[in-house]
C-alpha cells in the first residue's frame, strides 16, 4: 500500500525556517547589544581613567606653577643681592681712591700754591686755590698730568687776586681720575736657602 502524505510539509518546514531565523536574530540582536555595552563599559572606564589622570596632571601643574613663583621671586631676590653685592665691590675699590687722591695731590704740589677746594663727582675733580705766580699753576698742571693717577688736567680760569698785601693769582681747574688698577704682586714663595 502506497502511503501519501496529506500534512502541509511546506508550510511546516518554513514556519520552522521562520522560528529558526527568528531565534538567530534575537542571538544577532543580543549579542549586539552584549558587545555594545561591552564597548560602552570600555569607553566609559577609559574616559574615568584619563579624566582622574587630568586631575592629577592639574593637580601637579599647580604645584609645578607655585614653584616657578617661587623660583621667580628667588631670582628676583638673587638679582637684588648680586645688585648690592657689586655696589659693595664698587665701594671697597673706590674707598682707597680718596686716599690717593689727596696723597698724590699733595705730593704733586708745587710750593707756593694754596688749595682752597677740592670736589670729586664721579671721576672728575674740581680744584680751586691760589698760587703766588702763574708758572707755579702751570707747574702744577705738568705735575697733574705726569701722575698715572689723573689724567686731562685742565685749566678752568686764573685771576689776578688780592689778599690783603699780596698779590696772587686764583684758579680753578679739573682733570679726572683713572681709576688705575693696582697689579697685585704675587708673595714670594719661600724656598730653601742658598747654601743649604
Amino acid at each position: 500500500m502506497i502511503r501519501i502524505n496529506l500534512l502541509p510539509h511546506r508550510e511546516l518546514k518554513r514556519s520552522a525556517r521562520q522560528r529558526h531565523f527568528y531565534i538567530q536574530a534575537g542571538m544577532v540582536a543580543g549579542l549586539g547589544l552584549l558587545i555594545v555595552f561591552f564597548v560602552h563599559g570600555v569607553i566609559s572606564a577609559r574616559i574615568s581613567y584619563q579624566t582622574e589622570r587630568n586631575r592629577y596632571l592639574e593637580k601637579e601643574i599647580a604645584a609645578l606653577d607655585l614653584q616657578i613663583d617661587e623660583i621667580k621671586k628667588l631670582k628676583e631676590q638673587i638679582q637684588v643681592l648680586l645688585a648690592r653685592k657689586k655696589v659693595v665691590e664698587a665701594l671697597q675699590t673706590d674707598r682707597s681712591e680718596a686716599v690717593h687722591l689727596l696723597d698724590q695731590l699733595v705730593r704733586q704740589l708745587p710750593d707756593g700754591v694754596y688749595l682752597k677746594g677740592v670736589k670729586e663727582t664721579g671721576n672728575r675733580v674740581e680744584l680751586s686755590g691760589y698760587a703766588q705766580t702763574n708758572a707755579r699753576v702751570s707747574t702744577l698742571l705738568r705735575n697733574l698730568e705726569s701722575t698715572p693717577w689723573f689724567e686731562s688736567p685742565n685749566l678752568v680760569e686764573i685771576k689776578a687776586v688780592t689778599q690783603g698785601t699780596t698779590r696772587l693769582s686764583e684758579f680753578n681747574l679739573n682733570f679726572r681720575l683713572t681709576r688705575a688698577k693696582q697689579e697685585a704682586k704675587p708673595m714670594p714663595k719661600p724656598g730653601p736657602k742658598p747654601g743649604a
